[in-house]
């Protein structure tokens, strides 16, 4: 006598897909192998398992009702003289389970009874609601130059993608373009949804870049401005003199110094900083920041003659 693939889900013959489906997920979560220990709870859950993959596919159910396991294992007549191809269970019950719930092991997730598991999966579609993973931020290191032009960035990520098979994962690279405006302040935040690694049952990750300034050779900017440190000596500033200052786009300028400076002195020049992300006509300043180069030593004259001076 064959199976009876009914009494192993402990329903009717007359059961519809939603009683197969309900009596089907009881059942695995309880003697699902991870959660149950009995000696016979493997042997079970592989029975459970085939029982639904036979019922819940309407063209091995009317051949098992009509019949038995012996005609859908063995092949029925296909009417041209010949057999159908007989059915064979493919022995992998985690690949149901996974394909049924999403996802191999619930425990992971969800915790009580099997009861309780059962209300947590919800529904009639067999399945717990997709999760998704917290985002995943990333550095977008932004030359100045790059800012101020705008420029456009490839960024390489690897992440894993579900194969075809819809339960095994690989690794995969992607290219994701972004398209940097002219002006975008450090913090801009650009989102790519949903690109961060797949898998059963979960919602990718977003992948977060942040815009960070890599470090210039001699600018730094604060909100739309950039500060340029300079380095004068003593006698220039106290005496005045020029000195060569270099603007983003690469032009020099001679500034001229015609009071005293003292360390930490800041001197601006109009219309020469950063632009504006949200005005382009708009631009912040270049601002002069001296620090003063004092002599490692003097001679006695040299003491003689300041304090003269400065007397």
């Amino acid at each position: 006598m064959g199976k009876d693939y009914y009494a192993i889900l402990g329903i009717t013959r007359s059961a519809n897909d939603s009683d197969i489906k309900r009596a089907y997920r009881k059942l695995a979560l309880k003697y699902h192998p991870d959660k149950n220990k009995a000696p016979d709870a493997e042997e079970k859950f592989k029975e459970i398992n085939e029982a639904y993959d036979v019922l819940s596919d309407a063209k091995r159910r009317a051949t098992y009702d009509q019949f038995g396991e012996e005609g859908l294992k063995g092949g029925v007549p296909d009417g041209m003289g010949g057999f159908t191809s007989g059915y064979t269970f493919h022995g992998d019950s985690f690949k149901v389970f996974s394909q049924f719930f999403g996802g191999k092991n619930p425990f992971a997730e969800f915790f009580g009874d099997g009861e309780n598991a059962f209300a947590s999966f919800g529904g009639i579609s067999g399945r717990s609601q997709p999760r998704k993973d917290p985002p995943i931020e990333k550095d977008l290191a932004l030359t100045l130059e790059e800012v101020y032009s705008g420029c456009t960035k490839k960024m390489k990520i690897s992440r894993r993608v579900m194969n075809s098979d819809n339960h095994t994962t690989s690794v995969k690279e992607k290219i994701l373009t972004i398209i940097v405006k002219p002006g975008w302040k450090v913090g801009t935040t650009i989102t790519f949804q949903n690109e961060g690694d797949q898998g059963p049952n979960i919602i990718p990750a977003d992948i977060i870049f942040k815009v960070v300034d890599k470090e210039h050779p001699y600018l730094r900017r604060e909100n739309l401005n950039l500060i340029h440190p300079v380095e004068i000596p003593l006698m220039t500033a106290l005496c005045g003199g020029s000195v060569k200052i270099r603007t983003l786009d690469n032009r020099e300028v001679d500034f001229p110094i015609s009071e005293v400076i003292s360390h930490g002195h800041r001197s601006t020049i109009k219309g020469e900083g950063m632009i504006s992300h949200k005005d382009p006509s708009i631009r912040g300043d270049l601002v002069i920041e001296f620090s003063i180069k004092f002599p490692s030593r003097l001679d006695p004259n040299q003491k003689s003659a300041i304090k003269q001076a400065l007397s």
